[in-house]
């Protein structure tokens, strides 16, 4: 495993808020990171139809266009009862055509489930694939999983994305009745930064 000895990381996002997420995880470490909106770095298609495919898309891309070391992820909820879907397209089923409506895309797990009569549990999973890219175009490759079930009603106005219809594995509440730090602790991405973080030891 290559070691990172840097002190700037790019993480290839937009999303300010995973920027701050993984600006909080990297603190301890002395790792100060910029991210590929503040270099004016376009956000690339992800062609791929695996996490780890269309996050080595992401690091290389900003990593060759920027010539810093960046880190990009990949992430998604596969149910079980659906084959694994909605998988790699999970942001891709709230798309509108003008923003992302992820009610409606819960809505439609839910729908799908429903028309397939899957019993209960309703079994998914949260994935999340981390790739740390160099630009000699040497790469890491980091994943975690979360299990849980898919629940109905949604509950909770906390997280993000699917987080009020999953409740992960052990737990009597869903990600998004969680606080959001507690969440970071335990979640899909907690999980593959835990590996991450092995590269970073000092």
């Amino acid at each position: 495993m290559r070691r990172f000895t840097d002190k700037t990381l790019l993480v290839a996002t937009h999303n300010r808020g995973k920027l701050e997420e993984i600006a909080h995880l990297l603190d301890p470490f002395g790792i100060s990171v910029t991210s590929a909106a503040d270099h004016g770095l376009p956000e690339p298609e992800e062609t791929e139809t695996s996490f780890v495919g269309n996050a080595r898309i992401k690091a290389h891309g900003a990593a060759r266009a920027s010539g810093l070391p960046a880190l990009a992820d990949d992430s998604g909820l596969e149910v079980a009862a659906l084959d694994g879907a909605p998988g790699v397209y999970t942001a891709d089923w709230a798309e509108t055509g003008s923003g992302r409506d992820f009610p409606m895309a819960m809505e439609k797990v839910w729908r799908k489930l429903e028309e397939a009569a899957a019993p209960e549990p309703r079994l998914a999973t949260f994935c999340c694939t981390f790739v740390l890219a160099w630009p000699d175009g040497h790469d890491e490759v980091f994943a975690g999983r979360m299990p849980g079930r898919i629940v109905w009603p949604m509950r909770g106005d906390q997280g993000h994305g699917y987080d009020p219809i999953f409740q992960p594995e052990g737990y009597d509440m869903t990600f998004g009745e969680m606080d959001r730090w507690e969440k970071n602790k335990i979640s899909h991405r907690a999980r593959a930064f835990a590996e991450l973080v092995k590269v970073f030891d000092r």
